[in-house]
């Protein structure tokens, strides 16, 4: 046999035996870890959330600034309150908002919202919330001396991060929550602003049984 030959053919099993080295590391990968656990009491419970202080919005350069907000939910009945793996996810009512004002001088804003919002309870440290906002669930319009448009979630729906923090009552608290958004009108809106920053903080009742408090564990 040449030596070209016998030379090809040592190439050609060591790189055979480099492939089947490799195998064994790619099958064996590490899968991600599972979410925990996460247990929402009292099952089947009412509760409502309302706004503690003041509700910001922040698109550009413009802030507004509620201080009225409400939304009214339920803990899903056993055992849907319950997640070996994951979160818990209640319905909740498009909150309101109310008793706005704007960093503009002369204008006016009103939000409204509709459509299916809900949101997502994972225990962990902290625990962490998420809200959704459905496809175009938040309008916000301005009056005066600048007409504005702000859309949130005008491409789908849209997650805003937040945590929850069990106590008497339980707070639900959104920091500097990035919300896709589109801004359109005229002089004075920032139709460049591609997201609104959203700050809030919510007490929650229990109103089956104010007594009792709503509560997120493992």
């Amino acid at each position: 046999m040449s030596r070209t030959r016998t030379t090809s053919l040592a190439l050609a099993a060591a790189a055979a035996a480099g492939a089947m080295s490799l195998a064994p590391v790619a099958a064996t990968a590490t899968p991600l870890p599972l979410a925990g656990s996460t247990t929402v009491t009292p099952a089947g419970h009412a509760f409502k959330a309302t706004l503690s202080g003041k509700a910001t919005l922040k698109a550009g350069s413009v802030t507004v600034t509620c201080t009225v907000s409400v939304s009214t939910g339920s803990v899903p009945a056993a055992p849907g309150n319950t997640n070996p793996a994951g979160p818990v996810s209640s319905p909740i009512s498009p909150p309101t908002y109310s008793s706005c004002t704007s960093s503009m001088p002369g204008v006016t804003p009103t939000v409204t919202t509709s459509g299916a919002w809900k949101v997502s309870m994972q225990n962990g440290s902290p625990v962490t919330a998420t809200m959704t906002v459905p496809t175009g669930g938040l309008v916000l319009k301005t009056t005066g001396l600048a007409v504005c448009t702000v859309t949130a979630a005008p491409s789908g729906p849209a997650s805003v991060p937040g945590t929850w923090t069990n106590g008497a009552p339980p707070s639900l608290t959104f920091t500097n929550a990035s919300v896709p958004v589109t801004v359109t009108g005229g002089f004075g809106c920032p139709t460049s602003a591609t997201a609104s920053i959203f700050n809030a903080v919510y007490k929650v009742t229990d109103t089956t049984n104010p007594a009792q408090q709503i509560t997120v564990g493992p």
